[in-house]
């Protein structure tokens, strides 16, 4: 298969306070992710999980080392426009309707209103929304706002599509329907990139996954080749949080 998201020796520090500390943030980060795949990241709080995403959408730059996508550097306009982006705690202007929201959307990537409108008619009904389409997002719960920026980030049919912490504060009907749409897009030959805290749907969804810990890339592989009998994935990141000696956790 083809290597769709390339991190090739990526390193990103900030300068922290008023003292200007320099915090390494990522060290020396080198990873693949194929065409196709569904790629669970994982990491404790604190362990550039949000650093590397933001990397991969181009709103930070590494220091070192280069971000991919498709072979392109992440940065290229085009390449972004296969891109979709949902982000842990999605803000949006409180007054734009759902419908409006895809519309700005699908504009800032370069669609047609046709395709527009066919594609927001789909997703809204994908994400269970179509009732509550012309009602401004301010009305909206959280989940329901949650939704709403999963319909955003799929209205121009990524060729990949990043997900950092897609089940927050869904409920249980709302975690299936994000799992569908998540298996739906890989039977599609997308590329999920998929991060989040819920380790059970990281374990049912996921074909590979990147353990991070500190700024490093700890463990990295295939789900069957990682676990060992009985095992199952929170065991496997507790004991490799355990090695560098962290004690926060997920």
């Amino acid at each position: 298969m083809d290597t769709i998201i390339t991190f090739s020796g990526i390193s990103k520090a900030f300068k922290e306070g008023i003292s200007g500390r320099r915090v390494q943030a990522l060290q020396d980060i080198s990873l693949e992710v194929a065409q196709g795949e569904v790629f669970g990241f994982l990491g404790p709080n604190g362990a550039g999980k949000s650093t590397a995403i933001k990397l991969l959408i181009n709103l930070i730059f590494p220091d070192t080392g280069q971000v991919l996508i498709a072979g392109v550097d992440a940065g290229n306009r085009e390449v972004r426009r296969s891109i979709g982006f949902l982000p842990e705690n999605p803000y949006f202007y409180d007054y734009l309707t759902a419908e409006e929201l895809l519309m700005f959307g699908g504009r800032a990537s370069g669609m047609e209103k046709k395709e527009i409108l066919q594609r927001t008619d789909l997703l809204l009904a994908k994400v269970s929304l179509d009732h509550a389409r012309k009602r401004p997002l301010r009305t909206y719960s959280k989940g329901m706002v949650q939704r709403a920026g999963l319909a955003l980030a799929l209205i121009n049919d990524p060729k990949v599509v990043i997900l950092d912490e897609p089940m927050s504060g869904l409920d249980p009907l709302g975690r299936k329907m994000v799992g569908d749409i998540i298996l739906e897009l890989k039977g599609l030959g997308k590329t999920v990139f998929f991060s989040s805290h819920i380790l059970s749907d990281v374990e049912r969804f996921c074909d590979r996954v990147g353990i991070i810990v500190g700024g490093r890339l700890r463990l990295e592989g295939r789900l069957d080749s990682l676990l060992t009998v009985g095992e199952t994935l929170e065991d496997l990141f507790l004991r490799e949080v355990a090695k560098t000696g962290q004690k926060e956790v997920l």
